[in-house]
């Protein structure tokens, strides 16, 4: 998985890129936790989330937000870190202009991030999110929510409530022209330290389903 510099609104963002197979290949891209938690490109899940696309055939990009290991610049608490998405999906999309489709995930605050990007690009068809902190950001962005998608919560999770994501899970579902999935994982907390299969079962799930040429869900 080769290391990647490229160009961000406020200097040079780090990441780690796989490129696509084809031509034509979907894209990919996954948003990592909070920098201020420890939060970088190397999270477990963020990897896992990363290796699942690219086993697919995705073109899959996982980065550094501004501020966090080698990409420049300092936290901006979302501002700037949605704007770093953006470049970030440009540049994978300067690689593969005429993908098919493509897909972003997040975990955490990067789930945050994840879904304000979907509202600027209307190129993104599906997304996962897990553990999105609906208790602490306010998602009321979503309106409507432009694509189908996963939430994945897990039931003991302390940092992102389930009972708040139950509220915006609810709210998504009255959209018409979307459909939203949500799993909640037993027992795991915010992390998934010991759920991980768990979780990425649920992922894979998900991405069989809309994935297939078959699917109800475009």
């Amino acid at each position: 998985m080769p290391e990647v510099i490229f160009p961000g609104p406020e200097g040079r963002l780090e990441g780690r890129f796989a490129p696509g197979p084809r031509p034509r290949a979907p894209v990919a891209m996954i948003l990592h936790p909070h920098p201020s938690a420890g939060g970088t490109m190397n999270n477990a899940i963020v990897q896992q989330l990363y290796k699942t696309f690219q086993r697919r055939g995705f073109a899959t990009l996982r980065f550094n937000f501004r501020g966090v290991g080698k990409s420049q610049g300092v936290f901006d608490n979302g501002v700037g870190e949605l704007s770093d998405a953006a470049s970030a999906l440009d540049w994978v999309q300067s690689f593969h202009p005429e993908a098919q489709t493509t897909w972003i995930a997040g975990v955490s605050f990067g789930a945050w991030i994840g879904m304000q990007l979907l509202m600027r690009r209307p190129e993104i068809r599906g997304f996962i999110s897990i553990a999105p902190p609906a208790n602490l950001y306010d998602f009321t962005f979503l309106a409507p929510c432009p694509s189908s998608g996963i939430i994945i919560q897990g039931e003991g999770d302390e940092v992102a409530t389930p009972g708040a994501t139950q509220k915006l899970v609810d709210k998504l579902r009255t959209q018409k022209h979307i459909t939203i999935h949500h799993d909640t994982i037993p027992k795991a907390n915010h992390f998934f330290e010991h759920e991980m299969p768990q979780l990425m079962g649920s992922v894979d799930k998900y991405l069989d389903m809309r994935l297939d040429p078959n699917s109800p869900i475009r």
